[in-house]
């Protein structure tokens, strides 16, 4: 069975390739534009990794973390943020930040060391 990934991007173009790029090396995907449904979707698809922008409308990506991180059930997902801001220090225990615009090879390569 595939590991599942959600992307929680605001950005659609970015959104969509992601998406594509984790479905095209065997991954399944869920997907998210914003912190608050991006729980929803985390609760209810239960992903073996979330990759994480950090500005986004509605819920930024910080306090979407704080939130997973006090849930029992999803707080051992590991979190790769993707962002085109500098902020790895708003979110401590993330397995990796990648910054926008990023080396696709790079970013597959995480993902593989991190869920396999």
């Amino acid at each position: 069975m595939a590991k599942k990934i959600l992307v929680i991007e605001d950005d659609t173009i970015t959104l969509k390739y992601l998406v594509t790029l984790f479905k095209d090396n065997g991954y399944e995907t869920c997907s998210a534009t914003d912190g608050i449904e991006a729980m929803e979707v985390a609760k209810n698809e239960k992903p073996d990794l979330i990759t994480l922008d950090l500005d986004m409308p509605q819920e930024w990506g910080p306090r979407f973390y704080r939130k997973l991180i006090k849930n029992k059930e999803l707080k051992d997902i590991p979190v790769i943020v993707i962002s085109g801001i500098d902020g790895d220090h708003a979110i401590g225990k993330a397995a990796a930040f990648v910054k926008k615009p990023f080396d696709t090879d790079k970013l597959l390569g995480i993902v593989k060391r991190t869920i396999g």
